[in-house]
């Protein structure tokens, strides 16, 4: 079966390029959205404010962050906000995280960035706790509250998959301990055989089932034939980058882009 092909759209040029995503995201399983409070002088959206939008918009599409930077939320209540989207979408949301990469940003909204990596864990722990119990206490070092309520409760279960973007072990060991699939990016000579193999022995090492982690490939190549050995290596899914382009680049590489999708659309129907 082809491997499923998201989109990721960038957001400075929302404005332009999202109505143009009605004529052209037909064919695409997902669609994956940024997060930034500040990105130097760039004109980001608000990727909160964008999901639930797209997963209206779109209402067979599943939707999610590449990535959310979801240490600059409180846990509980952005675990709240994943289970009410859960809730009113039919559980079409991706729960997409990383620890963040831009330290002028972090360090200006709250996050010290030598932290980033253990309140990013501490927060998904806490998050799950939330989501799968009636009743949730938890005391980590970033996430602390005694048992409370909180409902509703995501729409799948246990909760939403949670998949984290990076390359480096570190990320893998992350990804075995309290997420459910791995992001990585095409940079240094990706190889799919040889990433798939490395996270499963990562899981097997510690105990974890390979079975129950995804890998989904960010900035995947627009060749069907790169597509066609992800499916043959086991790859879960591919996102396509829109370019950090002009508004007319864009919705050319839009057009350019959209029939690789297709054959996953067919073979699925």
């Amino acid at each position: 079966m082809p491997v499923p092909v998201g989109l990721n759209i960038w957001s400075r040029l929302v404005e332009q390029t999202f109505p143009y995503l009605d004529k052209t995201l037909a064919p695409f399983d997902s669609l994956w959205l940024p997060d930034h409070v500040q990105y130097g002088a760039n004109r980001v959206a608000e990727g909160w404010t964008l999901l639930p939008w797209a997963l209206a918009r779109y209402p067979d599409k599943l939707c999610g962050h590449e990535v959310l930077s979801n240490s600059f939320r409180n846990p509980a209540h952005l675990a709240k906000m994943v289970a009410t989207a859960q809730a009113l979408s039919g559980g079409r949301v991706i729960l997409g995280i990383g620890a963040g990469w831009n330290e002028d940003e972090m360090n200006n909204h709250g996050v010290q960035f030598a932290d980033r990596f253990n309140q990013m864990g501490d927060y998904v722990k806490a998050m799950k706790a939330l989501w799968t119990k009636d009743e949730a206490g938890y005391h980590g070092k970033f996430a602390k509250f005694d048992p409370v309520w909180s409902w509703p409760k995501p729409h799948q279960t246990p909760h939403p998959p949670i998949i984290l973007g990076g390359e480096s072990d570190h990320t893998l060991r992350r990804i075995v301990d309290y997420c459910d699939g791995w992001l990585p990016r095409t940079r240094q000579g990706f190889d799919a055989k040889q990433s798939i193999e490395r996270l499963h022995k990562m899981a097997e090492k510690k105990g974890r089932d390979p079975k129950t982690l995804s890998v989904t490939v960010f900035g995947a190549p627009t060749k069907p034939e790169a597509l066609a050995d992800y499916a043959k290596a086991g790859i879960d899914g591919a996102l396509l980058a829109i370019p950090d382009d002009s508004r007319d680049d864009i919705l050319r590489y839009l057009d350019k882009i959209a029939p690789l999708a297709r054959p996953y659309v067919k073979e699925a129907a």
